[in-house]
């Protein structure tokens, strides 16, 4: 029984605290995971969730526990909550906030508030949170009585879960949360926007045509068609028609790595080549270089859940939003068939092959400390088909990005284009929770784990076994290295070199391991993945490798 005592009698509502009124709502919604860390402002929330069987995970910095938040989503499309205690609570966690935004994920960011019956006399931690959260959600609010936080909630995950999807805020003044009011009970039916029928008209007729017409066909799909859940029906219209397909973010996955029809290396010429392309839950940004990335004559039909925000940077031939599954298998079976595809086929292909080949040389190579590739090498080896990969890393983590293939869907975690470091430890922490039984495999530079390398103590906390493998060559090469480009020098761009952030995480009771040799790499993931404990693999690498890049500064 909680510590606030249900009053009602017969004939009348039970009446709940705040608190046990909010996990009520969570818990009709599927949540089962509360993120957060403690705080005097929420303890009625925490009070409710243990009542209501919400299991509290909790961890080192706010900002993690909305990383972890958005590391459920991303691996179980259900939305994942945080809970914030007021003011620093709040601030430390809009950084998780803004990635999620980006990312369009599905979290609901629940946070303490002053007593409005003191609001204005300054109580600890009293700041007015709505302001600078408001940019950065969906939906925000504050309820301005206990009655009204049933309501609240339900309109915040309901707007969370709705195309598109994303954050959403709520805050709630301690002196309501702690008070009673009647429970309301009523069960949810959060939306499905994915389930609706197909986008139809002539968009989706041109579109058709589009496609039917073309003789290098393409596809180009990003985040948005996992939230989506277009990945099935992607797969059936590219291998039946016989389209080549690219991927990026939560995308990566929906085309295994070893389909037919995936181009990773070939992206780029099989998107310049193409004379028609799909481009499926991805926004034209920067990753596509602005829409750059396709060939000028290359005519761009758009299929997302909702019109986007910004207008498309280049002409677009046709645009179709709404639900994915049903219109794409629409499209398929507009088209009616496969297309004479096969010489566009063999031609990315090869591309595709040759791209790989060339990769052999710095995958073999043998300097220590390591080259970035050698260590990606030893490690797609030894990983799962299903292994569930965090990013958390820039430069180290555009090595992963460019070598690391995925195979199943939900199984590729990144900080996307908001792209925040320090993103990781959380996202491992929810993906492993969510998924017990898969190995969860964090990329950690040795930059990105100065900003939450403490959450080691979480994850051996709650005995959640994530694998980190971290690059460390002792600098910020996404910087130093165009710095130096651009100036002939840098400036705050080195880290100490070769630190042993393994005995920081052995310190902290994990299982850890430091690599500077080709040959100890395997060994070295062999001892961390069967130690039952959380790991660092510490791995050397060589800080003159410069990553092949165009200019990071467009």
């Amino acid at each position: 029984m909680s510590t606030t005592e249900e009053t009602g009698t017969e004939g009348t509502e039970a009446e709940l605290h705040g608190g046990r009124l909010i996990a009520r709502r969570l818990k009709a919604y599927g949540v089962s995971k509360l993120f957060t860390l403690s705080g005097g402002h929420i303890f009625s929330i925490f009070d409710g969730c243990r009542d209501e069987g919400i299991d509290i995970v909790d961890v080192r910095h706010e900002q993690t526990a909305v990383f972890a938040a958005e590391g459920w989503a991303k691996v179980t499309r259900q939305p994942g909550v945080a809970a914030l205690t007021a003011g620093p609570g709040v601030t430390n966690g809009m950084s998780g906030i803004a990635g999620a935004l980006m990312n369009r994920s599905p979290i609901l960011v629940l946070g303490g508030r002053a007593p409005q019956m003191r609001w204005g006399m300054g109580s600890l931690q009293e700041i007015d949170h709505i302001p600078f959260v408001d940019p950065l959600v969906k939906f925000s609010g504050t309820p301005m009585s206990t009655a009204e936080i049933p309501g609240m909630v339900d309109q915040a995950l309901n707007a969370s879960l709705s195309a598109p999807s994303g954050p959403t805020f709520l805050d709630f003044p301690m002196d309501f949360v702690f008070q009673a009011a009647p429970d309301c009970g009523t069960d949810a039916t959060p939306p499905t926007p994915w389930d609706g029928p197909a986008v139809s008209g002539s968009e989706l007729d041109k579109a058709i045509d589009l496609l039917k017409n073309a003789e290098r066909p393409a596809v180009m799909a990003g985040t948005n068609l996992w939230w989506g859940r277009g990945e099935v029906e992607l797969l059936k219209l590219c291998e039946e028609i016989g389209i080549p397909a690219a991927v990026n973010g939560m995308a990566r996955g929906s085309i295994p790595a070893d389909s037919p029809i995936f181009r990773s290396r070939a992206r780029s010429a099989t998107l310049q080549g193409a004379d028609v392309a799909l481009v499926i839950g991805v926004p034209m940004d920067f990753r596509l270089g602005f829409g750059a990335s396709f060939g000028p004559e290359t005519k761009l039909i758009v299929l997302d859940v909702a019109k986007p925000e910004r207008e498309h940077p280049r002409e677009v031939a046709a645009e179709l939003y709404g639900a994915m599954p049903a219109t794409l298998a629409a499209i398929r079976e507009g088209i009616g068939g496969p297309l004479d595809t096969k010489e566009w086929l063999a031609s990315t292909a090869a591309v595709e092959a040759e791209k790989r080949a060339a990769e052999d040389v710095e995958l073999n190579d043998s300097r220590a400390p390591l080259h970035p590739m050698r260590l990606y090498k030893e490690l797609a080896n030894f990983i799962d088909r299903d292994a569930i990969v965090v990013v958390d890393a820039g430069d180290f983590g555009s090595y992963a990005g460019r070598v690391i293939d995925s195979y199943v869907p939900g199984s590729w975690l990144d900080p996307g284009p908001y792209g925040c470091l320090g993103a990781g430890p959380g996202q491992a922490l929810a993906a492993k929770i969510a998924h017990p039984d898969r190995q969860v495999v964090l990329l950690l530079g040795d930059g990105a784990f100065g900003f939450s390398g403490m959450e080691f103590d979480t994850l051996v906390r709650h005995g959640v076994q994530v694998v980190g493998v971290m690059g460390n060559n002792g600098i910020w090469a996404l910087e130093k290295h165009p710095m130096e480009f651009l100036y002939g020098y840098s400036v705050a761009a080195d880290l100490q070199p070769e630190l042993r952030y393994d005995k920081v995480v052995e310190a902290l009771g994990g299982h850890a391991e430091l690599v500077s040799k080709p040959d100890e790499m395997r060994p070295a993931l062999e001892r961390a993945f069967s130690s039952g404990k959380p790991a660092l693999v510490n791995v050397l690498t060589d800080p003159t490798v410069v990553y092949p890049r165009r200019s990071n500064l467009a």
